[in-house]
């Protein structure tokens, strides 16, 4: 699916959205401390981070810097995962979280859900979004002079 969309990135000459890895894995002690190991040991460096768990299973939503790399570790370690691609905006303030929020409300995007990064690209903090329209919300981001970070701004 990534790669699919790599493909329509490149064609229409739009850099590559930052890509999440959605990890399904049963709930239990110290699995998401295994699956950390896993990418520290090999250097990958996991950028953002949110967990939604159930009773039995956990779903371990993250971004890293080298995506090719840990889709390699998620496959070889037998861990279940899908990919999607997430809009990821700079936001350094509370004022300039408002802002982002109502310029996507201003062009009625639905966000499905939100998280923020652990390490701050470019010395700032930053928020993954999942959304309904990628371009509509990039655009009106950009037309709120806000920054919309790309797979390739995310490289250490």
């Amino acid at each position: 699916m990534i790669a699919a969309m790599a493909e329509v990135a490149e064609k229409w000459n739009r850099p590559e959205p930052v890509a999440q890895f959605s990890v399904f894995t049963e709930n239990r002690m110290g699995r998401l401390h295994d699956l950390i190991q896993l990418f520290n040991d090999e250097g990958v460096h996991v950028l953002a981070l949110t967990a939604l768990d159930t009773t039995d299973a956990a779903i371990l939503r993250l971004i890293v810097d080298d995506t090719d790399r840990a889709r390699q570790l998620l496959v070889d370690h037998n861990f279940p995962f899908t990919e999607s691609e997430v809009l990821v905006v700079e936001i350094d303030s509370e004022t300039k979280l408002k802002g982002a929020l109502a310029a996507l409300l201003q062009v009625e995007v639905n966000i499905h859900y939100a998280y923020s990064f652990i390490t701050q690209p470019n010395g700032r903090s930053a928020l993954a979004l999942s959304l309904e329209d990628f371009e509509l919300a990039a655009a009106s981001l950009a037309q709120h002079q806000f920054k919309v970070l790309y797979q390739s701004d995310l490289l250490r």
